[in-house]
């Protein structure tokens, strides 16, 4: 059976693909099984095609728009839109990473190869957070969500009692989960005003010898963030807090937190990292009953290698690191943000309640922008017309309804634009 250079044979005789180094292409795996035919107990071969147009990428960019048109603008809330150039790049390196003779996916944890690539990650991120040095930066996994359980277990005895600051879904269940572990007493709650608002700071009556205050730095699911952060009360507690969506899309001092962590899936990479940054004398009190894989003391002995990493994601993330340094840092990123933000709220507002974001102004995402129709019935057509417009993921949460646009980072300025024209084009049609 005859192979061309971009077939795999997969039999006695196996053919590799030859690869270019200087182009990649936009290619689809496709498994074609032909009838099997036994011949004296044997298997004829199963072909294996990789079949895709070549694009020529210069310096990062994709030249000529072929690529770009095959890709939609991606709404969802995570896993998210990740920066094109950033995809690039990791496709021209995937099968022979810098010419290592193998691919980020097939590195040892332990070789000198991926240790290069997880320093430099948290090499770049403290620069890009200005991380001060008292701080410890932990590439871990198991979502945010798990971290739920990770701080009580963590961060305080089990009759210690923690605040919790409850501004939307997120920060409920982090509560919840901490209950397990330790007390817990939600100061305040935005619930029965279904999550729309950030208290006022003076209003909050926080527990005096509170071993930490908890806040959701931005809820995902209702759009809301927080544009200053509380101070604790009690002057040996600190604050804690779940930066999964709004990680890197602004500057933060982290010097005002004991902990900041989230997962990379929104804002800096794909799904399978969770990024923990933590106050160095915060490290080593965990609960006998923590275990191994949620000690932070085993993960900072062991520099985030204590067992295999989630390799080719944190490889991700130092990609998006770079890309985020190249684009002037963070204060850059966050104009970026504010411009695109700005343009999907003023065409909000500006349809006259044909369409209506419920969260409080001053307190309203950058990141993520639920938004719902006057004439809810026409929901439905608007997410499907959306979608023929190569504009998708942009249903609402399964618990709130509606619409919710996340733009990320790497959702492009055009994205949003396209998205506003067919808002304005929407209302035109059914008002």
């Amino acid at each position: 059976m005859a192979a061309s250079t971009n077939s795999f044979l997969v039999g006695n005789n196996t053919q590799i693909p030859t690869f270019k180094p200087k182009s990649t292409s936009q290619s689809l795996l496709h498994l074609s099984k032909p009838n099997t035919v036994n011949l004296a107990g044997r298997a004829k071969p199963v072909a294996v095609r990789c079949v895709g147009s070549t694009t020529q990428v210069q310096d990062g960019v994709r030249s000529g728009s072929v690529g770009s048109q095959e890709r939609v603008f991606n709404f969802a809330a995570g896993p998210a839109t990740l920066p094109e150039n950033v995809l690039l790049k990791a496709q021209a390196d995937l099968y022979n990473w810098r010419g290592s003779g193998m691919s980020v996916m097939e590195m040892s944890h332990r070789g000198k190869e991926f240790l290069s690539i997880i320093q430099k990650a948290e090499s770049d991120l403290r620069q890009l957070l200005e991380i001060p040095q008292e701080y410890s930066v932990l590439f871990l996994q198991g979502g945010a969500t798990t971290q739920f359980a990770a701080l009580p277990l963590n961060l305080c005895k089990s009759d210690d009692t923690v605040d919790f600051v409850v501004t939307g879904s997120w920060g409920d269940k982090a509560a919840k989960e901490a209950k397990k572990y330790c007390n817990t007493n939600v100061i305040w709650s935005g619930k029965s005003e279904k999550y729309t608002k950030v208290p006022s700071f003076d209003e909050l009556e926080q527990t005096p010898h509170a071993k930490y205050l908890h806040i959701c730095g931005n809820e995902t699911i209702h759009g809301v963030e927080f544009k200053d952060y509380p101070v604790t009360k009690n002057p040996n507690g600190f604050l804690v807090a779940d930066m999964s969506s709004n990680f890197c899309s602004k500057p933060v001092d982290v010097s005002k937190f004991g902990v900041i962590y989230g997962g990379a899936q929104k804002n800096v990479g794909p799904s399978g990292v969770t990024i923990v940054i933590i106050r160095k004398d915060l490290i080593g009190n965990a609960q006998d009953i923590t275990p191994v894989m949620l000690d932070y003391k085993i993960h900072d002995d062991n520099s985030s290698l204590y067992n295999t990493p989630p390799c080719f994601g944190i490889y991700m993330c130092g990609l998006v690191f770079e890309d985020l340094l190249e684009q002037g840092g963070l204060k850059e990123v966050e104009k970026k943000n504010q411009r695109k933000a700005d343009l999907l709220y003023n065409a909000i507002e500006e349809s006259k309640g044909f369409f209506k974001c419920p969260v409080e102004k001053s307190v309203r995402s950058l990141m993520n922008v639920p938004f719902t129709l006057e004439k809810s019935e026409l929901e439905a057509e608007f997410i499907k017309e959306a979608a023929k417009e190569k504009m998708v993921q942009l249903k609402g949460h399964r618990s709130v309804g509606g619409m919710r646009a996340s733009i990320y980072n790497a959702m492009p300025l055009a994205g949003v634009e396209k998205l506003v024209a067919f808002m304005k084009d929407f209302q035109a049609k059914h008002a």
